[in-house]
């Protein structure tokens, strides 16, 4: 399955993907959102990058966006996965394992060892292939409101 970085021809196909990924975590996502990541992809001065896989007749069916970060402890770069999504009528095509593998190569060419991403704890399917791919972390994640405390 063909993965290959987003280009402008695959707009419409990623506003539908990316609505749909953001329906499967229950996020509320609007136009202009999306409007924004995707002026984020084309922007070479932004640090996010997006792949997109198609399938045999050049269907985008499924996408990844990722970007660099630093980790001190190490002093090294690694990557971090921030969205992976492959359209529900396409699993099991080999979309994720594609897009996986399109991005151990980005961070294998950069000199990055390592590759991070967080997923639902209820996201069994998806952890199924993760495990295949990945090595599960004992990491516990928080969010903090930057607001008033």
């Amino acid at each position: 399955m063909p993965v290959l970085p987003i280009e402008p021809r695959h707009r419409a196909a990623w506003d539908r993907l990316y609505a749909g990924y953001a329906e499967f975590y229950r996020v509320e996502q609007s136009a202009q959102m999306r409007d924004t990541v995707w002026a984020w992809l084309h922007d070479p001065g932004h640090e996010l990058g997006g792949l997109i896989a198609e399938d045999a007749a050049g269907q985008a069916v499924g996408l990844a966006h990722w970007r660099p970060y630093a980790r001190p402890l190490r002093a090294t770069t690694a990557m971090f996965l921030d969205d992976l999504f492959v359209d529900p009528a396409a699993r099991g095509s080999g979309a994720a394992p594609g897009l996986l593998g399109a991005l151990r190569g980005i961070a294998r060419g950069r000199g990055w060892e390592t590759i991070r991403w967080i997923t639902a704890d209820d996201n069994h399917r998806a952890r199924t292939l993760y495990d295949k791919h990945a090595t599960r972390t004992w990491w516990v994640t928080y969010d903090m409101a930057a607001g008033a405390p």
